[in-house]
């Protein structure tokens, strides 16, 4: 579950889906968010990889904890029903 208040970051990239989609699933449950676009930023990229220990995008973090992607979003998001 995602507390109300949460402050939650997304890395994304232009091209992938699974991270519109993300970003439509938090808009629509009325959560805010911090985008960090890795599309043509190496640097951010890496440090995406070092914070989550994974390579693709979207790389989803609430309140600092990395939880994975869309799907594992998609799962805490229901949960909160």
């Amino acid at each position: 579950m995602i507390k109300e208040n949460a402050a939650i970051e997304i890395y994304t990239s232009r091209t992938c889906g699974f991270c519109y989609a993300a970003k439509h699933l938090l808009q629509t449950h009325g959560y805010t968010y911090t985008e960090h676009d890795v599309t043509l930023d190496d640097r951010k990229r890496k440090y995406m990889m070092e914070l989550s220990g994974r390579r693709t995008v979207p790389q989803i973090f609430v309140d600092g904890v990395a939880i994975g992607g869309y799907q594992e979003l998609a799962a805490l998001i229901a949960d909160r029903k």
